[in-house]
């Protein structure tokens, strides 16, 4: 099965990206945004982070009006699992494809960050607890707990409509929490003020994700340390190799 990791005018994670989907045992290739002929014969898509197009007006909100976004979002809709990490997540919210309830074009946005020590761009480790079982999380166990980094700006899940604020506890994918698991609020547990602690969100379909915290960071040993398996598996990895089941399942979530 082949992944079409998507690279836009400035994003910088295409590469490493790259790499952790061929060690989740898939072929990967680095697609140009204006390169989308044959686009539709992928198996699924991962949007990498970055900057794209310069985060001119907001983060995402210029690469998620690309064309080659279109073509993505009639992929998805026909059960291919997308992914958007970081910079990638927030063109998926630009792009309205999630969490995608149909109450307007756009429901969610990706705000500045809220942290007291610093503003704009915060880099760290931060824990996150699995919350929903999607195309990416197959292979965590409910509510598993791992350290994952985090590099953004503007990475606060938000919304001023309150019918989309009412659903999105059933989309979160991922909550920032402690190492015991408790979903404290407040910084540093919550790294950017998102609402109810969301660092992932989905569609409802479970195919389309949207991951501000960057699972490329830690899908190998010596990346993950102690949060590897006895087995090697790393927290990160197991996003990819939950595309991998995904997809070989016939685009079913089990």
């Amino acid at each position: 099965m082949n992944i079409a990791v998507i690279w836009f005018p400035g994003t910088n994670c295409e590469e490493e990206t790259k790499r952790a989907v061929e060690a989740a045992g898939m072929t990967a290739t680095i697609v140009r945004w204006n390169d989308h002929a044959e686009l539709s014969t992928y198996d699924g898509y991962v949007i990498p982070g970055g900057w794209s197009y310069e985060d001119r007006i907001r983060a995402g909100a210029i690469a998620a009006h690309d064309t080659i976004m279109k073509i993505i979002r009639k992929e998805a809709a026909a059960g291919k699992p997308v992914l958007g990490i970081c910079n990638g997540c927030q063109v998926l919210a630009e792009a309205g494809m999630v969490p995608d309830y149909g109450i307007e074009p756009v429901e969610i946005a990706l705000a500045p960050n809220e942290n007291p020590f610093v503003s704009g761009y915060y880099c760290t480790h931060a824990y996150v607890k699995v919350k929903k079982k999607t195309a990416f999380t197959m292979l965590y166990e409910q509510n598993y707990v791992f350290k994952i980094p985090v590099a953004h700006g503007e990475g606060r899940f938000t919304t001023a409509n309150e019918k989309v604020k009412l659903r999105l506890r059933e989309n979160c994918v991922l909550a920032y929490c402690t190492k015991e698991g408790d979903e404290k609020g407040e910084f540093p547990t919550n790294p950017n003020g998102a609402l109810f602690n969301m660092a992932g969100i989905s569609n409802n379909g479970g195919n389309v994700v949207a991951l501000m915290p960057h699972p490329e960071r830690c899908a190998w040993e010596h990346q993950a340390g102690s949060m590897a398996n006895a087995d090697g598996k790393t927290p990160g990895i197991l996003v990819f190799q939950s595309m991998k089941r995904y997809i070989e399942h016939g685009r079913t979530i089990r």
